[in-house]
């Protein structure tokens, strides 16, 4: 695992940034939450830092934080997709993306129609950056218990099969288990099982029910 590399964590003040940048800066990795509000970014940092004991999260704009990082993972939801991407695109050129955006109203969980929200993200950013769908289904409660195992898998789809391997690594280093699930289209289910999910949790009162592979050896 190399952990010498600086992850952003792009809208990482919302609900799912904030575990994946707790768990990737406890795994050792250079962390910055970056957000709209740098004053709410660091905030946030300062919160996490506190948690673990360490100085190393830092908090920046979304820009800042895309440019300063090796790889940047975009948390959040539809309706600020596309201006978030516009914001950060000279930034992450050259780099990886991740977006774990899932099309989907929670208040009326339905599998989303059209293109994969990566699939959106990879036609405004270009052929330059190199973006992989991931994370969508991983309850962002469950993220900031550190004191469980979390039993969500993720699954990893992008064009690109060295950035979806390198994606799985990150996964496994915040303590998921991960698979490459094929190209970026193939994210159009993978946000149709957070409709699913979603309902599931709701009907059984949880805020931890995720999803899990069986039979498949790596």
């Amino acid at each position: 695992m190399d952990n010498t590399k600086t992850l952003a964590i792009l809208g990482g003040t919302g609900k799912e940034g904030p575990g994946l940048a707790l768990r990737w800066a406890k795994a050792g990795y250079h962390v910055i939450v970056g957000s709209r509000s740098a004053e709410k970014a660091q905030a946030t940092a300062a919160e996490i830092n506190a948690q673990l004991g360490i100085d190393t999260v830092r908090g920046m704009e979304n820009a800042d934080a895309a440019r300063t990082a090796d790889i940047s993972v975009l948390t959040v939801v539809h309706s600020a997709h596309a201006e978030a991407l516009a914001g950060v695109k000279e930034a992450v050129r050259g780099k990886i993306l991740v977006d774990a955006t899932a099309r989907v109203d929670f208040k009326d969980a339905r599998p989303p129609g059209g293109k994969a929200a990566a699939r959106e993200a990879q036609e405004l950013l270009g052929p330059e950056v190199r973006v992989v769908a991931a994370f969508q289904n991983v309850p962002a409660h469950a993220l900031k218990n550190l004191d469980r195992e979390l039993s969500s898998d993720v699954l990893v789809c992008s064009d690109d099969a060295e950035a979806r391997a390198e994606v799985v690594k990150l996964a496994e280093a915040g303590g998921m288990k991960a698979y490459e699930a094929g190209g970026l289209d193939n994210a159009v289910v993978v946000e149709g099982l957070t409709a699913l999910l979603i309902a599931i949790n709701k009907r059984y009162k949880s805020k931890t029910g995720g999803i899990q592979i069986t039979g498949v050896t790596q």
